[in-house]
């Protein structure tokens, strides 16, 4: 069935059904990361070990471990490692009776020492890092360790333990092109979910119901739902939603911050229409956080501090007569904040992060204007940096009536 969205009075409404309107939806087709970039990741961390003098890193169960090896573990109390050394293979660490399903998803060949329910698996760490001639010297550990994983690991060895961010972050926070595709795939998926959403907005309706038509979009398109935060009226003047009951009425500002991730890779998107007729005041700040959000976009420059995106975003603001700095009514956090396997992740547009732009580097441009009390108002488009500069993941909204 054909979609005819129409645009009467501000009001954004829908002919198709709620059921076919998602039914529309066509599954997504994607090409996963490949062995041999993954290759690549761990050769370029080994030789930053190399530079820093840091002898291996551990990682645990979760994203930096999927990021290196493609291996995706649940994080469990029973410890699952891996370990890459400045020179050689990655060894994992793994629980015996787990053995058999690591096999399924690891490369054949792939080094694994195992552990049984009575052992201690720090002190099989320990001694995998010996047999690969390391007995001394810094080991990397992987930010998201949980602390007991840590502590084991200390009272079995008599290494240095650093923070192994010197490694992770150079490595993942520039994005190749395989990595943008699949961020690119996401982010048109959270559209086209976030236009499922917006059809199915009806007088009286929750934003549960809402966040709901959300998911089911992502889902029915092959992508992982991440989140679906739907607000409506004063509660859009929560950065982060409001647990108060929420019914929508006409005239209400109606809030869809929402994510999905393809691959293992985030989108991040918000968008701010009014249900019904907007008043002057709402498409007014409608239309300076627009403008904020456009100005921090044409401050990514190559080369620039990422802090250069929040100081023009906020002088947008600033200069109409809002904050200063973080009060309100005005933009209370951060312009933006990086993105890749995690929603959020390092390379934040914020005062202060002096680190310049480079090519393949992906960050979120979110200007919001919350006044309390009234209504908010947030514009959230993901951005990737090119050698021509910066590039949308998804396109701004061109007006209040008009998300996409």
């Amino acid at each position: 069935m054909q979609r005819r969205n129409f645009i009467k009075g501000g009001l954004i409404a829908s002919t198709l059904s709620l059921k076919s309107s998602s039914a529309a939806l066509a599954p997504i087709e994607f090409t996963p990361i490949s062995v041999e970039e993954r290759k690549s990741r761990v050769a370029k961390a080994q030789k930053l070990m190399a530079e820093k003098n840091i002898q291996a890193i551990i990682l645990d169960a979760g994203i930096n471990m999927n990021y290196y090896t493609g291996i995706s573990w649940h994080p469990s109390e029973r410890s699952m490692l891996a370990i890459i050394p400045a020179k050689g293979e990655i060894h994992f660490i793994c629980p015996a009776f787990e053995e058999d399903r690591f096999q399924e998803m690891a490369a054949a060949g792939t080094k694994v020492r195992t552990w049984e329910e009575d052992e201690n698996p720090f002190a099989l760490t320990t001694s995998v890092l010996t047999d690969l001639g390391i007995q001394q010297g810094q080991i990397g550990i992987d930010e998201f360790y949980r602390f007991f994983i840590f502590d084991g690991l200390r009272k079995t060895s008599n290494f240095q333990f650093v923070n192994a961010d010197a490694i992770t972050i150079p490595c993942r926070i520039i994005k190749s092109k395989a990595e943008i595709a699949l961020m690119q795939k996401a982010n048109d998926a959270t559209v086209k979910a976030i236009q499922a959403g917006i059809a199915a907005l009806t007088l009286g309706c929750t934003p549960r119901q809402i966040s709901q038509k959300i998911a089911q979009a992502h889902t029915e398109q092959g992508a992982v739902h991440g989140f679906a935060s739907v607000t409506f009226g004063v509660a859009t003047s929560f950065p982060h939603g409001s647990s108060r009951k929420q019914i929508l009425k006409n005239g209400d500002v109606v809030m869809l911050d929402c994510g999905c991730s393809v691959g293992g890779y985030e989108s991040d998107i918000t968008r701010t229409i009014v249900f019904g007729e907007p008043s002057e005041k709402q498409k007014q700040i409608w239309d300076l956080e627009k403008k904020a959000q456009q100005a921090g976009f044409e401050a990514a420059k190559l080369g620039a501090p990422a802090e250069n995106v929040d100081h023009a975003a906020r002088k947008v603001l600033v200069d109409a007569g809002f904050g200063p700095d973080y009060k309100m009514p005005g933009l209370p956090h951060r312009t933006g904040h990086g993105i890749g396997m995690s929603g959020h992740e390092w390379g934040n547009m914020v005062r202060g992060n002096k680190a310049p732009l480079e090519i393949g580097m992906c960050f979120s441009i979110e200007p919001t204007i919350a006044i309390p009390g009234e209504f908010g108002v947030r514009l959230e488009d993901c951005a990737y940096m090119t050698a021509d500069g910066p590039k949308w993941f998804s396109k701004p909204s061109p007006s209040i009536s008009e998300p996409f």
